[in-house]
């Protein structure tokens, strides 16, 4: 939503990490922009998917439906993941026989890529994971992700929300053949979407619900 000044900067790099590599399509998920969102997207050559329903999860689902590949990637739109690694993380997913990939930001984060609040309480949430739902996950947040498509019908992901994210996570891990890998984070280009306290708590709750 409303990253006209770096959505297309991240599809280039997404061809350039695959071009030669494997057959693939890029779909960018639009939650009502009001920006030339879009309109670059498609003239990068994007599927654009129009999601007039809010919510994080909810936009992820809708993607992950019109997704064709037998290897789902996932990434935000602000620059802030490392497209460039999408290829090594299938091949790693080929080569030891994985079904789901998450990506640790904390391993190699850069500095100022993310505030003293959202560390504290990405920190909170993830050790809420691994204590409450016994998920080893260093972060439970992360929005970067590689997976064979067909876990989705095996996976149960109920929220629409930015809880969806800790959610894929916990049900991956407890229902197939899944890791975690270190990956580079950088400063986003363009303005945070997170409402801090409202998203952390919700996720919060969703942890405690799940748990129950």
């Amino acid at each position: 939503m409303n990253e006209e000044k770096s959505v297309g900067l991240v599809i280039d790099e997404i061809k350039k990490a695959l071009a030669g590599s494997r057959p693939y399509e890029i779909l960018v998920v639009d939650t009502n922009s009001r920006d030339r969102t879009k309109e670059v997207a498609a003239e990068k050559g994007a599927v654009v998917i129009d999601e007039p329903r809010r919510g994080y999860g909810r936009a992820y689902k809708t993607g992950f439906g019109r997704a064709t590949g037998q290897i789902i990637a996932t990434l935000d739109a602000d620059m802030t993941y490392p497209a460039a690694e999408i290829p090594l993380l299938a091949d790693m997913l080929e080569r030891e026989g994985l079904d789901f990939i998450t990506t640790n930001r904390f391993a190699k984060m850069e500095k100022g890529a993310m505030s003293a609040k959202h560390r504290l309480g990405n920190w909170i949430l993830s050790v809420a994971t691994r204590l409450l739902l016994k998920v080893k996950v260093r972060d439970s947040q992360s929005g970067m992700w590689v997976f064979r498509s067909d876990i989705l019908g095996v996976v149960e992901l109920t929220s629409d929300g930015m809880a969806m994210s800790e959610e894929l996570k916990i049900e991956a891990f407890r229902k197939v053949r899944a890791a975690e890998v270190p990956i580079a984070y950088s400063q986003r280009i363009g303005e945070v979407k997170l409402s801090s306290w409202k998203d952390g708590m919700g996720n919060l709750r969703f942890l405690l619900k799940k748990r129950l």
